[in-house]
């Protein structure tokens, strides 16, 4: 066996506890061949990870974002959603190039594999390249083209459908396997009935899991109810959108109805409540939505409306977040908030990772406690919700790969990558402002 030893740290394991634990990884497989709590003799291993000091935890899944959304950080803050994404969002993105799209999606992989994220789905444009970054990096991920038909005659609509179910056929089962695809239409508001029908119907001849924006703000609601006397999960199921291989993001503004709807039908809700709250979307019901047995996953949304891509910073705001729409101070628990984060939001994206056990995928985070806000340390799980950071990563680990040691990233040129960034981000902004 091509082993990959973890070595002297404390292990978080499936049932929230923590063991002083090494880790073997079968770099053959891309699996965990044991984690063995000193018994025994170890098996040999060609190369080690030092975790002393350190909580080795499952590799973090960031399960909705727009990757490429970095070079648009900080661009246009302050703002509700739909004047947001009108006036200042879609003109830059209509200025995009794929070269550009893999910029923003080589930082944007750079950010996360330097706080523990392994694996992150993906909607956006010029898949093709994002999937040659996800490629490179080393890194897990379920990507789609985002359909939007609002605005665009019938043939350019059609045309989007059928870019996204392209891109979910021919880029599924990419990168040795890494990469998994979905039909991703943005929302039930910004693509039209008759293409959502006939886009999800193609999907679903195809075995392709559906990914949407749903229930997001009440002016995105509202519409659906005025105009079909229906609720938008309602509606999701009429057009055979609500599947349990299917999952949506958001899901701020849903009823008890919609809750119990989304669970009987399998299907997950990923959480973004940073970019929940800077938009002033609204406050997800996580608590009840978790209690009815819905699947929830943490997802940071775009860097356009967050601002950054780590996963640690969603699990302290789902928590406290939580809290509030709750009104309870014992609702969304640190354990919870990291299960959301792990095996959750594997689960929701229908990818290996989330868990340390043998046979489970090869995807890990190894977080330094020894610094001043991890001290001391009486509960590590409460410490990875409220108080880690992603730079308290030390290692990072994918399919048996190690992406970063010691902080520094081995599958990308930190330096050249956010060079490259930067200036295609001033570039796309003079041309927008040019426009």
């Amino acid at each position: 066996m091509n082993a990959l030893r973890v070595t002297g740290g404390r292990v978080l394991r499936p049932d929230g506890s923590v063991t002083e634990s090494d880790v073997t990884v079968d770099r053959d497989t891309g699996t965990i061949a044991s984690v063995d709590d000193g018994d025994g003799t170890p098996p040999s291993a060609a190369e080690t990870l030092d975790a002393s000091g350190s909580l080795v935890i499952p590799g973090l899944v960031n399960a909705h974002t727009h990757v490429a959304m970095t070079l648009l950080r900080g661009y246009a803050d302050d703002k509700p959603l739909d004047p947001w994404l009108r006036e200042d969002i879609w003109p830059a993105e209509a200025e995009l190039t794929p070269d550009d799209i893999e910029a923003g999606a080589e930082l944007g992989a750079l950010e996360m594999i330097r706080s523990g994220t392994t694996a992150f789905a993906d909607m956006y444009f010029s898949m093709d390249r994002v999937a040659d970054v996800v490629d490179r990096a080393g890194l897990r991920a379920r990507l789609g083209h985002g359909v939007v038909t609002v605005g665009k005659d019938d043939a350019a609509a059609r045309a989007d459908v059928e870019e996204s179910l392209a891109v979910a056929r021919e880029l599924d089962g990419a990168a040795d396997g890494r990469i998994r695809t979905a039909f991703m239409p943005h929302s039930l508001t910004t693509v039209g009935e008759e293409f959502l029908r006939e886009g999800v119907a193609e999907a679903r001849e195809a075995g392709i899991p559906v990914h949407l924006h749903a229930n997001e703000t009440v002016e995105e609601v509202d519409p659906i109810v005025d105009e079909r006397g229906e609720r938008p999960i309602a509606y999701a199921a009429d057009i055979d959108a609500l599947g349990p291989d299917d999952f949506f993001a958001h899901g701020v503004h849903v009823d008890d109805t919609e809750i119990e709807r989304l669970a009987a039908a399998g299907t997950a809700v990923v959480h973004c409540p940073a970019s929940n709250m800077k938009l002033a979307s609204g406050m997800a019901p996580v608590q009840r939505l978790r209690e009815a047995g819905v699947t929830v996953g943490l997802g940071t949304d775009g860097a356009a409306s967050n601002n950054d891509l780590d996963v640690f910073d969603e699990m302290r705001d789902a928590a406290m977040l939580g809290k509030l729409a709750a009104d309870d101070a014992s609702a969304v628990p640190a354990a919870a908030v990291v299960e959301m984060a792990t095996d959750g939001g594997a689960d929701a994206l229908n990818l290996p990772g989330g868990r340390i056990e043998a046979g489970a995928a090869a995807d890990l985070a190894v977080v330094d406690l020894d610094a001043p806000h991890l001290t001391p340390v009486h509960d590590p799980v409460s410490h990875l919700a409220y108080a880690a950071r992603g730079s308290d990563v030390r290692h990072t680990v994918c399919d048996g790969d190690v992406l970063m040691r010691d902080r520094e990233v081995l599958t990308l040129d930190a330096e050249a990558v956010q060079q490259r960034a930067a200036d295609a981000a001033r570039d796309l902004v003079d041309r927008v402002e040019s426009a």
